[in-house]
């Protein structure tokens, strides 16, 4: 399943969320919100934002590998 990170450079909170996809082996997609007006205006007081590019589910900061589990469907690696 991929997904996708909106972010923006810089953002502490979107550095832990990396980490915990890292961490996870998830195959992710890292959208900088700042390159797009429409995303930045959708996003900028959410960020960090999962979104399942399957279906468009989005999960918001704060999540756990517990929320990520639930999102996606199944247990990444390392859950």
């Amino acid at each position: 399943m991929k997904l996708s990170l909106y972010r923006t450079r810089y953002c502490h909170l979107c550095e832990q969320a990396e980490a915990l996809l890292h961490e996870a082996r998830l195959q992710v997609e890292y959208i900088d919100i700042t390159e797009d007006d429409a995303l930045l205006e959708r996003y900028s007081l959410r960020i960090p934002v999962i979104r399942r590019v399957d279906n468009g589910a989005e999960l918001d900061w704060p999540f756990d590998r517990r929320a990520i589990i639930a999102l996606t469907g199944s247990a990444p690696d390392n859950a």
